[in-house]
């Protein structure tokens, strides 16, 4: 199902399809120092994520994570969506790339339609975003988009730098 689509960018559920595309995102290198290692060595891996992790979302709440793929292709590159964690009183911005597809635009592209549909969808008044401290890349994201830092706060016993941003 698709949800928002740019002009280079659609933005849509995750499917069982999509197994291979997590099973590589989830263990790159960037994936594994900021987000961290999910346990995910195997395709099967990958559908159990899916399954109980966007797709268990999506028929909770009506969101998640999405896969972020290319008009040009049809490719998956990355996932941008929203998550509402327990440990949060909000719903929380979540997004991961591919490191061949940085700098092009597509996680800037991506997070800006999403909090689009947030806003005007979702009606939701408020997104946070948490990063490890050491995520600079993400932290200059997120303040393009306007997102602005709001301290620290602790979560599964690690400090992480939360963000925010009134919609």
């Amino acid at each position: 199902m698709q949800v928002v689509e740019t002009e280079r960018l659609r933005v849509r559920w995750f499917n069982s399809g999509d197994s291979a595309f997590i099973l590589d995102l989830l263990n790159q290198p960037s994936w594994l120092q900021y987000i961290g290692d999910k346990g995910v060595r195997t395709e099967d891996d990958a559908r159990r994520y899916l399954e109980n992790g966007p797709t268990a979302m999506y028929q909770r709440l009506g969101f998640g994570l999405y896969a972020v793929e290319t008009k040009e292709t049809g490719e998956p590159i990355g996932m941008c969506g929203l998550i509402k964690r327990d440990a949060l009183e909000d719903v929380d911005l979540g997004f991961a790339f591919l490191p061949r597809v940085w700098r092009k635009g597509y996680a800037f592209e991506s997070a800006s339609a999403v909090l689009s549909f947030a806003r005007n969808v979702l009606a939701l008044h408020r997104v946070v975003a948490i990063l490890s401290p050491d995520n600079a890349r993400s932290a200059r994201l997120l303040e393009r988009l306007g997102f602005r830092f709001e301290g620290m706060i602790a979560m599964h016993d690690e400090a992480l730098k939360l963000y925010a941003i009134s919609m």
